[in-house]
């Protein structure tokens, strides 16, 4: 309730304002989502952040496929879909090309892909830094399989230029509405 009331407050008080919300999964509640997606952001995030294989060591309360599906759920409500992933944590190349598919098929329109980096010694390790060209080329993969828009670097975050990536959405669906 808390994330779409939010939402819901930030519109009523400054009209006109855009809302990007990056949500938890929320267990895939119905109920929960249902309401979060009534609010209306403008863009719903849910970040993936890791491939399948190492997804249950790096984000144990979570599960790959479900959070697929809050991406295809909050897709089919009509909303603009992004997430995020983290390369870094000893995922392989084939992997995350499966892993922006997955994403794409899911509903996904916008992408950030970025390098982790290690908050503390309590964290996991940072298993590989990825190369510059390596984050042009997955820039360039994802946008090659129908994202409307990218940002990919080692200092990337979520929320860098959204609202650049958030117009790149809105024009994807213009160009497909024509």
């Amino acid at each position: 309730w808390l994330y779409a009331e939010t939402v819901r407050q930030i519109h009523a008080l400054v009209p006109g304002c855009g809302v990007e919300l990056l949500i938890p999964d929320f267990n895939a509640e119905p109920a929960q989502l249902t309401e979060v997606f009534g609010s209306q952001p403008e863009v719903l995030a849910h970040n993936v952040e890791t491939v399948p294989r190492i997804f249950k060591r790096i984000r144990p309360a979570f599960r790959y496929d479900r959070s697929l599906n809050v991406i295809t759920q909050a897709h089919t409500a009509g909303l603009v879909t992004k997430s995020n992933l983290i390369l870094g944590l000893g995922e392989e190349r084939a992997e995350i090309s499966q892993a922006l598919r997955d994403l794409h098929e899911a509903g996904c329109e916008l992408l950030t892909i970025t390098q982790y980096l290690r908050p503390s010694t309590r964290h996991h390790p940072v298993e590989r830094w990825v190369k510059p060209e390596e984050f042009v080329e997955l820039r360039d993969e994802a946008l090659a399989l129908g994202f409307a828009g990218v940002m990919s670097g080692p200092l990337v975050r979520s929320s860098y230029r959204a609202g650049r990536l958030y117009k790149q959405a809105l024009d994807a669906r213009v160009t497909a509405a024509h």
